[in-house]
């Protein structure tokens, strides 16, 4: 068992300082990730390839994190998620010095896949944690916990580009180790274990047969869809079909993730009070006017207050999706957790190649209007996030 085991697990100032524990896995996560973004156009010249390449590399990245993701279900399956975030915590510490410090295309392809795959695990595992620091305080913490992610990366991102143009790319990758790795020594440490070894309850790792779990990774990925989607094909389509010159275009994604942020540290007040299926068929169906009003806007500006719109509901969905696969009746919750992780991600990860070629044939308008469809469907299946609420999880049966 655990150092933080069940009895102390009781103490109410352990189970706070596990709050802000999971928060710091949630920033460091994020931070690394966002401190990666101004090294990508690096990697063109300082390796001398094509965008196609790097195209591949930043693939290689998602491959990485979405073969990780199951394995991170695996262990936590023997270990509980407390030494699993620990774990792959300190692998993603320095795995952005490695992408740095790779002196080819092959060494790189090999960091960028042990780089995705690191961050990747470490997702799920920190999700399955902060679903069980919810059951210990009996309330919401999953959005807020997102709003750290959200706030690591604009902090990697924005310290990033600074440190870069004034010092270079490797002391850039070392500031961001050091950091990182100061709050993973600090901040981790605190982490809770679930109340018994996991590995008690399921002792082999296999996916889940109850459907329901699927139908919530389904809700995840239609949730997450339109997010990759929004991240790397806004500004494209603000520039080419709405005519807007390359600031304004940058607006669209700056206006989603913000308000998203933000949203994010509201998110649990609003899930406590109203619920979670309140709280995401309404989401669900806001950030589906939002990517409507962008698919049919007439203008930029509008077209960003769209997806502004868009960023507001899709905020506390995907929050609320983990902590129902983390609660989910008859599902190990480090199981169920990896399961909607990964179909979840691959909406990110995967998804938005696709969208790009489909957009060469018909333009992004269309398939703007297309997701939104999607975002009506989350609303639609809402009640499955029923055992999302701490109420809810205290009814709910034992894990099979």
């Amino acid at each position: 068992m655990n150092a933080t085991n069940a009895t102390e697990i009781a103490t109410p100032a352990i189970a706070v300082r596990a709050r802000w524990a999971v928060a710091a896995a949630f920033f460091i996560n994020g931070f690394i990730t966002g401190s990666w973004a101004p090294q990508i156009p690096l990697l063109l010249t300082r390796l001398d390839i094509s965008e196609f390449v790097l195209g591949l590399l930043i693939l290689v990245f998602g491959l990485g994190a979405l073969t990780a993701m199951p394995f991170s279900g695996y262990l936590m399956t023997k270990r509980g998620s407390r030494p699993v975030v620990i774990g792959f915590a300190w692998i993603v510490v320095f795995a952005l010095l490695l992408v740095a410090l790779a002196p080819n295309v092959w060494v790189t392809a090999l960091t960028m896949f042990i780089f995705g795959g690191s961050i990747g695990a470490m997702d799920v595992a920190m999700n399955a944690n902060a679903v069980a620091v919810e059951k210990r305080l009996s309330r919401a913490i999953m959005s807020s916990s997102h709003g750290f992610w959200s706030l690591g990366g604009f902090a990697g991102g924005a310290l990033g580009g600074i440190i870069i143009q004034n010092f270079g790319h490797l002391p850039h990758a070392l500031f961001a180790t050091v950091v990182a790795a100061a709050m993973t020594a600090f901040a981790l440490r605190h982490l809770i274990g679930e109340d018994k070894p996991v590995a008690h309850e399921h002792r082999h790792f296999r996916l889940p047969r109850l459907p329901t779990i699927y139908l919530v990774g389904i809700m995840a990925l239609f949730s997450m869809i339109p997010e990759g989607a929004v991240l790397d094909w806004a500004a494209l389509y603000l520039k080419q079909e709405l005519g807007a010159d390359i600031a304004t275009a940058g607006f669209a994604f700056a206006a989603f993730s913000g308000i998203m942020a933000l949203m994010r540290f509201l998110g649990d007040g609003v899930r406590n009070r109203f619920g979670a299926v309140n709280t995401l068929r309404f989401s669900a169906l806001l950030a589906a006017s939002g990517m409507l009003s962008a698919g049919l806007a007439p203008n930029p500006w509008i077209a960003i207050a769209a997806f502004a719109m868009c960023g507001l509901g899709v905020a506390n969905m995907v929050p609320i999706a983990f902590s129902a696969a983390g609660n989910q009746p008859g599902v190990v919750p480090n199981i169920g957790m990896s399961v909607v992780t990964t179909m979840g991600y691959s909406g990110i990860l995967v998804a938005p190649s696709a969208i790009g070629f489909v957009a060469g044939h018909t333009g992004f308008a269309p398939i703007f209007v297309t997701l939104s469809g999607f975002l009506v469907v989350v609303s639609l299946i809402a009640g499955l996030a029923r055992h999302a609420d701490f109420r809810a999880v205290a009814q709910a049966a034992p894990a099979e």
